[in-house]
């Protein structure tokens, strides 16, 4: 009888101390869909970004990747996703910009009607290298390097056909009046190993994936792509600085499903343009190689809107068609 007088009593007062007590809506957690596989630039930026959006939002962020297709299905699967802000895509500017030129009549999504604009997270910079074993030094170095013999040294490697260092080299090549030849990898990875293994004779790619080789010696960074040099690598100089009418600025950001309410997307804006400008994780995408900027939608809207405008000539010209 003690016992069970015990037992009522310590439920009682539970039930009198939760009585006043509001009930709290937990939100769901944020998902940050990435259409790439875990390791590479884009998905440990994403990763970064989510764990300081979290405590802003004070809700959980989690990172869900979704490879495949070059990352169209991770595209497709925000487009179908309730347009409530529990699910994001963070995208590099490759699946809004280019895809719809180079797979024209083939995505099954609008960039502009599927998707409304959150924050543009981060410029990163496209850099050429080849292997320190070759006796390349310089850019123009490789150019000379080439025209001696295309057949042999004229191979470069990207990390995705249809991507922007793809289009990038192919833009370089017509600039240099050399005869390169675009070989994809499936990532950055596989396309590293092949041009440390000598099966092609530069790579084109991020300059944040290819950091670790070029401070290891392994890689020489010949030129880089953007209007103004990488602050991860000073002493290298632009494509324009070095003589060709080259520059692109590529980024990574963050779209919401299309209907999403304004009021929902400035506050993930807010998260996102904090969690960037926080001086620990700024520092740290710098070092990295990236370039944080927290723009929000309407100035997100216009980047995108200009940057889908410049690449529909250059893959025009190039004549690339999926498959290639």
């Amino acid at each position: 009888m003690a016992l069970f007088r015990r037992v009522f009593l310590c439920h009682l007062f539970a039930a009198i101390a939760g009585a006043g007590a509001p009930a709290i809506a937990q939100e769901p957690p944020l998902k940050l869909i990435v259409g790439i596989a875990p390791g590479a630039g884009s998905d440990i930026v994403a990763r970064l970004l989510g764990e300081r959006m979290a405590k802003t939002l004070k809700r959980p962020v989690i990172v869900e990747n979704k490879p495949g297709a070059a990352g169209r299905i991770g595209n497709e699967l925000v487009k179908a996703a309730p347009p409530d802000g529990s699910t994001l895509l963070f995208t590099p500017v490759a699946t809004m910009a280019i895809f719809p030129h180079s797979y024209a009549g083939q995505l099954r999504y609008d960039p502009f009607k599927d998707f409304t604009p959150v924050s543009h997270v981060a410029n990163f910079v496209l850099g050429l290298a080849v292997s320190a074993q070759t006796p390349v030094q310089t850019l123009a170095d490789y150019v000379a390097w080439v025209k001696a013999d295309p057949g042999k040294h004229g191979f470069f490697a990207s990390p995705a056909a249809g991507s922007i260092p793809h289009f990038f080299g192919a833009m370089f090549g017509r600039e240099a009046g050399i005869d390169l030849t675009h070989v994809p990898y499936k990532g950055t990875a596989p396309a590293l190993q092949a041009l440390l293994a000598g099966d092609v004779g530069a790579v084109l790619t991020v300059t944040a994936d290819i950091k670790p080789l070029v401070a290891a010696g392994k890689v020489r960074l010949l030129a880089v792509g953007g209007e103004t040099r990488d602050r991860a690598f000073p002493k290298v100089q632009t494509f324009k600085e070095l003589g060709y009418d080259l520059a692109a600025s590529p980024w990574y950001a963050l779209f919401a499903p299309a209907g999403t309410p304004s009021a929902v997307v400035d506050k993930l804006a807010r998260a996102a343009a904090d969690a960037v400008r926080e001086p620990a994780l700024n520092k740290q995408l710098t070092e990295m190689g990236f370039e944080p900027t927290g723009y929000g939608p309407k100035r997100l809207a216009e980047v995108l809107k200009a940057d889908f405008e410049f690449w529909k000539e250059p893959i025009r010209i190039s004549g690339y068609k999926p498959g290639d």
